[in-house]
């Protein structure tokens, strides 16, 4: 148990959560809608403080990071608990979990545990990763401090329903993010519970604090892969910077939407197209390996210049950031 960041206490014992926003009012002996912050007699408690529920090597590009040091590996982690509720989630075991169980489930650990562990197994990075890293921000926050001491990056893998005073508190020692951006006004209301216009703002004050950007948009057949909503988000991510790499990725049937099949490759491809057109430098399609999606183009003269399949790197066609081809400078932390 850990006192929470951003509160304010009410009157009655109640307090107002400033974590993300939901703003919840909870009320003594509640919990808020993540399910993993607690008012225990008008102070507010986070209880997955150090309660590591997942821990893997990945490679940065499952997040997905395509511009973000490209080939090198992070030391993922994750609590249990989350501030959305999307009936399509594919790890809702444990970001639902508290909503199931009792228990918080998770092993202790500290963060100069993470730090290490990820320096022990020459990772390039931390993800907070697996369920919402914002709800879990106090422990994100230690580690990530902890880690930039130690020359270790720090990336969130995000639905960007998070607040502002949040990433004011994060950035700094945040380098690289992803953000869902799931669907339009309706699609948050209903399939994930929350609201389009914060994970807008996100993507900008991210941008706009410094941190790598990039966002994923999972295309579910007839509930967002219509032609107008992918040419909008399109275009509010050129809006933002052209340069911030677009992930469209094959849906599959989980959790509680199942009667949705798989989306159809030629869908992918229009929405690459859709980004292209609409003045995106890199687009690309997720979940279908060896389909050619995947791989990083030169903007200016459309030299292969990354050749992938599924999370590995094949060929890399450039150096020192450019094309080997044009010179031109490729847009990106860490790039090759």
């Amino acid at each position: 148990m850990k006192e929470a960041m951003l509160y304010e206490k009410l009157e009655e014992e109640k307090v107002k959560c400033h974590l993300c926003p939901h703003s919840c009012v909870i009320k003594p002996g509640k919990r808020g809608i993540c399910g993993v912050r607690e008012n225990r007699g008008g102070v507010l408690y986070t209880i997955v403080y150090g309660k590591v529920v997942a821990s893997h090597i990945d490679p940065i590009e499952k997040k997905p990071l395509f511009h973000f040091y490209p080939g090198s590996r992070s030391y993922s982690i994750s609590t249990v608990g989350c501030n959305l509720r999307c009936l399509h989630c594919q790890n809702w075991e444990i970001s639902q979990y508290t909503k199931l169980h009792s228990d918080v489930a998770g092993e202790d650990v500290t963060p100069e545990d993470v730090v290490k562990r990820a320096e022990v197994t020459d990772c390039q990075s931390i993800s907070y990763t697996y369920t919402e890293p914002t709800i879990y921000m106090e422990f994100a926050y230690d580690c990530a401090r902890i880690a930039h001491e130690h020359g270790i990056k720090n990336v969130f893998v995000s639905n960007g329903f998070t607040s502002p005073e949040a990433i004011e508190l994060i950035a700094p020692y945040l380098d690289g993010i992803n953000v869902d951006l799931k669907g339009d006004e309706e699609f948050y209301k209903k399939i994930a519970g929350a609201r389009l216009g914060p994970v807008l703002d996100t993507i900008k004050i991210m941008k706009d604090k410094g941190v790598w950007v990039e966002v994923t948009t999972l295309i579910i057949p007839g509930l967002n892969d219509s032609e107008d909503f992918l040419k909008w988000t399109a275009e509010f991510i050129v809006s933002v910077d052209p340069t911030i790499p677009w992930h469209v990725t094959q849906f599959y049937p989980a959790y509680k939407l199942t009667d949705r099949p798989r989306t159809p490759v030629s869908t992918l491809r229009k929405a690459r197209d859709i980004g292209l057109k609409a003045g995106l430098k890199y687009v690309y399609e997720g979940n279908v390996p060896g389909e050619g999606g995947e791989n990083t183009y030169c903007p200016h003269c459309g030299e292969l210049l990354i050749e992938r399949f599924g999370f590995q790197l094949l060929k890399i066609n450039m150096k020192n950031g450019k094309c080997n081809n044009c010179g031109t400078v490729i847009d990106g932390v860490g790039m090759p």
